[in-house]
């Protein structure tokens, strides 16, 4: 399961400069993980070149895209409220048309289409690069779809833009899809297969990025400690005359070595980790390298060992203690996240019991934590009832919820009377005097503005915190500028 952008904040229409030339008007917005709305940023870059401009004002636009997150029913109703919106809009603007992008395009398929008849475009996550003839197809009075899965990396030569960006962080896609087959998760059935990204075209892309100036980027994939590229190509043997066929392959810390290496000014960090998969060689290239963050954030979905083997998930509680001794060893101020599902089918209060444990062993700097919510479609809605009540399942919710605001407190207070580096990403939400920005460990830090400015590196003296976020006072820039 991946970790949204923000849970209070899941919605989010994107802007990007406009094109003098473009008549058209497009108005995306994206929900769910983060690959979605690195997704919406390769479909914004791919309808510009077919004439259409972004617009945060939907009552004026002519296409209106959803980019959809089918991993909780909750999440799946927000988008269905917003549909109801978007076709409010469209009654009195008959000539506005509407389509479904990501995971509940490639779920419901022709649902909104032929059943509802909500929508007029339904696109999968694979399908993107046919969006101009869909796009004609609508226009022409006709519905449209296209949710067809791919077995290779689909986008790797489309330059995304970079929609309402802060100029400072980026997402930089490295792998799509996932085969793990937890029994919880939708995402094999609505992102396919594992494909990794060629390691040049993710070069290529942080390059350009460097060049145009950003300072931070995150690794994105639903797995990227599965990352693996295969190479080749012949080389020369001048000695013996003849060629000989190199085989090479790029695994995910030797990934991490090459972005690392071209742009040691960069912060790098990376997202989603499983514990089944990652590697000591990846926490020793977060170990060796400065600009790589001291951050993981790593799903471990329950504590007990007999919910784990009912998820399908292939770690125990044993081998995930001892992955967590080894990242805390190699990397003693790591920042270390969860993702938690409570109320798993069959899950007993021994099970839940377990995983408060677990999570007071570990003490996380913070989680996303959420009650089981059955997916069609998946294993576990296939073979198990959902028989952990709804009243259990909030109780026990509010259980972890607490013990992680109590632990998230006790890891920020670590921080009092340090000195924390900080990249200045915005403009503090409470306070226009205040800058906000993240340090190595993920952690928030807010700081009184004085004379720097979005895109510095500063060093930050903490006085105070929160079990969210780190206060404190500049102390000047740091040697990252």
């Amino acid at each position: 399961m991946e970790k949204t952008i923000d849970e209070k904040k899941q919605g989010n229409s994107l802007v990007l400069e406009p094109k003098p030339e473009n008549t058209r008007k497009l108005f995306i917005e994206s929900y769910g993980c983060a690959m979605n709305f690195s997704d919406s940023e390769i479909v914004a870059s791919i309808l510009s070149k077919e004439g259409f401009n972004t617009t945060q004002k939907l009552e004026e636009a002519d296409l209106v895209l959803v980019n959809t997150c089918s991993i909780r029913d909750k999440a799946e109703q927000t988008v269905r409220k917003r549909l109801e919106k978007y076709n409010a809009v469209k009654r009195i603007n008959p000539g506005m048309k509407v389509g479904v992008l990501g995971c509940m395009a490639e779920r419901l398929k022709s649902k909104f289409l032929e059943e509802e008849k909500i929508v007029d475009m339904v696109v999968g996550p694979d399908a993107y690069k046919d969006l101009p003839n869909l796009v004609n197809e609508i226009e022409e009075g006709r519905s449209a779809m296209n949710v067809l899965l791919s077995k290779e990396e689909t986008y790797g030569d489309i330059s995304p833009v970079r929609l309402q960006s802060n100029g400072v962080s980026a997402f930089v896609s490295i792998t799509r899809g996932c085969d793990n087959m937890c029994t919880f998760c939708v995402v094999p059935f609505t992102r396919g297969r594992e494909r990794s990204r060629d390691p040049q075209s993710i070069l290529e892309e942080v390059n350009d990025l460097a060049t145009r100036g950003f300072k931070e980027i995150t690794l994105l994939g639903q797995n990227v400690d599965s990352y693996l590229w295969y190479g080749g190509g012949l080389k020369k043997d001048f000695k013996n005359a003849t060629e000989i066929q190199k085989a090479t392959a790029t695994d995910f810390s030797q990934l991490l070595k090459l972005v690392a290496e071209a742009h040691p000014k960069m912060r790098i960090r990376f997202s989603t980790s499983n514990p089944q998969d990652m590697t000591l060689d990846v926490i020793k290239m977060v170990a060796k390298y400065p600009n790589i963050c001291n951050y993981i954030h790593l799903p471990v979905q329950s504590g007990s060992n007999r919910i784990l083997k009912a998820m399908n998930r292939l770690h125990t509680r044993e081998e995930y203690f001892e992955l967590i001794r080894n990242i805390r060893e190699m990397i003693p101020n790591c920042g270390i996240s969860q993702d938690m599902i409570t109320g798993f089918p069959t899950e007993t209060e021994e099970d839940h019991q377990d995983t408060l444990s677990l999570m007071e062993k570990i003490t996380y700097d913070f989680g996303f934590m959420y009650a089981y919510s059955e997916r069609p479609g998946t294993m576990a809605e296939r073979k198990l009832e959902d028989n952990v009540p709804h009243e259990v399942k909030k109780r026990r919710l509010q259980e972890i919820v607490d013990l992680q605001q109590k632990h998230s407190k006790q890891r920020t207070k670590r921080f009092l009377g340090e000195i924390t580096e900080v990249l200045i990403e915005r403009e503090s939400k409470k306070s226009d005097q205040h800058w906000s920005g993240r340090n190595s460990q993920n952690t928030v830090v807010v700081f009184d503005k004085q004379n720097y400015k979005i895109g510095d590196f500063v060093n930050v003296k903490i006085k105070d915190c929160t079990s969210a976020t780190l206060i404190g006072e500049p102390v000047g820039y740091s040697d990252n500028n």
